[in-house]
C-alpha cells in the first residue's frame, strides 16, 4: 500500500541507480523493482546512504539475464538466497529476489522465491527495514508502521518479536544495533522481553557474526543507552563474559564528547574489557578478531608502565618510546576514562598533548660498533645493546654519540664472554 512518497532523492537520480532499475524494468516491466530497507528507511529519517539495496520479483536468472542486455556487470554473491550484485558505473547495488522463508535455524534459512511483496516484508527483522520504495519515490509500507516507525525512533519486529528471533539470533544483536543508531526514547518492551528470553541462542553464531554487529553497534555516535540495555537484559553477558562494569566504557563516551576526540569503536570495546591481557587475549579470541585489534585490546590493557595523570614529561617520553604512540594514546584514554575525569581533565589532555608531540628518536648504536667494542659475535651482541639502550632511556634518550660509545666500552669491559 502507498503510504507517502520521499520524492526523487538524489541517490535515486544518479545515473548508475537508474541504469539498473532501467535494466530490471527492461526485462521485468515497470514496478518489477524497488529500493528496500536502508537506503529508503535514512532518507525518511534524513540520514546518510550507505548501500543501495533492492527488492524484485524477477528470479536471480532472470536479474543476471537483465543486466547482461544492459551491459552491467553481475556478480552471484548470495545466489542461493536469491541475491545478485550488479555493478554500475563502479558502485554495487545488491539486487534480491522476494523471498518466504520455509525453514530456519536460527543461523540460517531455507528460502523459496515469491512474488508477493507482503510475504517479503513479513520475513524481514524490523519494521523500518521493511520499507520499500519505486524509482518515483512512492514509499511501500506493508506492514502499516514502518514509517511512522522511522520517523519516531522506534525499533519494532515486524509481527511476533520471538519468531523472528528464532529465525536468526543474530536479531537479538541487530535488536541493540539499530536502536543505538536509530532508537529515541524508550526501546520496544516486547523486544526487551524477546531478547533477554532467548538470549541463549547467541551461542549458536558464529564469532565473526557477533563481532561484526558488536563494533557496528559501538560505532553508534551514543551507543550506551543500548549497551546498559544488553547489560540489563544479560545479553552483553552472553557476548562479553568478562564485563564487569561499564563505568569506564561510560567514562570514554563522556571524554570523547566533552574534549571531542574521534570516535573510536575499537577503544570503546577496550573499555568493556578489564585491565588484563590475558582476558583481552580470551575476549579477542572468543570474538575472533582479527589480530591487529586482538593485539590492540591486550597491549591496551596492559599495566605497566603505569600511567597516571601527573607523569612527569620525562616519565611521558620513557613510556611513549616504551609501548609506541598508539598503545600510549589508548592507556591514556582508558585511564583517564576509569578516573573520574573532573579536575585533573586539564592533565589528561596535556598529557596526550605531550606524548603526540614527541617522536621517539631511534637508538643510536648499532650492532657493528658492539662488535667492534670486543664484544663476540652471537646472543651477548643483543645483550650488550639492551643494557646500553637502558642506559640511553634512563639518560632520558641523550642526543651524544661520544657518551653512548664510552658507556658501551664500560659495559663491554664488564661482561664475561
Amino acid at each position: 500500500m502507498n503510504t507517502e512518497t520521499i520524492g526523487v532523492a538524489p541517490w535515486m537520480a544518479q545515473a548508475e541507480t537508474q541504469a539498473v532499475i532501467a535494466g530490471l524494468e527492461a526485462r521485468g516491466g515497470p514496478g518489477c523493482a524497488r529500493f528496500v530497507g536502508g537506503c529508503v528507511r535514512n532518507t525518511l529519517m534524513g540520514k546518510p546512504i550507505d548501500d543501495i539495496d533492492i527488492a524484485t520479483v524477477l528470479t536471480p536468472d532472470a536479474v543476471i539475464q537483465a543486466l547482461g542486455a544492459a551491459r552491467l556487470r553481475a556478480v552471484p554473491t548470495g545466489i542461493d538466497h536469491g541475491t545478485v550484485t550488479a555493478i554500475s558505473g563502479g558502485r554495487p547495488y545488491e539486487i534480491t529476489t522476494l523471498r518466504r522463508d520455509v525453514s530456519t535455524d536460527g543461523r540460517r534459512a531455507v528460502v523459496a522465491f515469491t512474488q508477493d511483496w507482503n510475504e517479503d516484508a513479513q520475513r524481514r527483522d524490523f519494521r523500518f527495514n521493511a520499507l520499500y520504495a519505486d524509482i518515483h519515490g512512492r514509499i511501500y509500507d506493508p506492514t502499516g508502521e514502518g514509517v511512522s516507525d522511522a520517523r519516531e525512533g522506534r525499533v519494532v519486529f515486524v509481527g511476533d518479536a520471538e519468531t523472528r528471533i528464532r529465525e536468526d539470533y543474530l536479531r537479538i544483536l541487530r535488536f541493540f544495533r539499530f536502536h543505538a543508531w536509530y532508537g529515541r526514547g524508550e526501546a520496544d518492551q516486547e523486544a526487551l522481553a524477546a531478547c533477554k528470553a532467548l538470549k541463549g541462542g547467541i551461542e549458536t553464531l558464529a564469532a565473526e557474526r557477533i563481532h561484526k554487529e558488536l563494533l557496528k553497534l559501538l560505532a553508534a555516535e551514543e551507543p550506551r543507552p543500548a549497551l546498559r540495555l544488553m547489560a540489563a537484559t544479560g545479553v552483553l553477558s552472553e557476548i562479553l563474559p568478562f564485563v564487569q562494569s561499564l563505568a569506564r566504557f561510560e567514562g570514554l563516551m563522556t571524554i570523547e564528547t566533552e574534549q571531542l576526540f574521534q570516535s573510536d569503536p575499537e577503544l570503546r570495546l577496550a573499555a568493556l574489557i578489564p585491565d588484563d591481557p590475558e582476558i583481552a587475549r580470551q575476549a579477542a579470541e572468543r570474538l575472533r578478531l582479527s589480530n591487529a585489534l586482538k593485539e590492540r585490546l591486550v597491549q591496551a590493557a596492559g599495566t605497566s608502565p603505569r600511567i597516571v595523570s601527573w607523569m612527569s614529561p620525562r616519565e611521558t617520553r620513557r613510556a611513549v618510546y616504551a609501548l609506541g604512540l598508539k598503545t600510549f594514546s589508548d592507556r591514556v584514554k582508558l585511564a583517564w576514562a576509569a578516573s573520574g575525569r573532573s579536575a585533573a581533565t586539564p592533565q589528561w589532555r596535556g598529557l596526550l598533548a605531550l606524548g603526540e608531540s614527541w617522536t621517539p628518536p631511534s637508538f643510536p648504536l648499532t650492532g657493528e660498533e658492539v662488535l667492534k667494542a670486543g664484544v663476540p659475535k652471537g646472543p651477548m651482541v643483543g645483550q650488550v645493546m639492551r643494557e646500553v639502550e637502558l642506559w640511553w632511556i634512563d639518560q632520558d634518550f641523550i642526543d651524544d654519540k661520544f657518551s653512548i660509545i664510552e658507556r658501551l666500552k664500560a659495559v663491554a669491559q664488564g661482561m664475561v664472554f
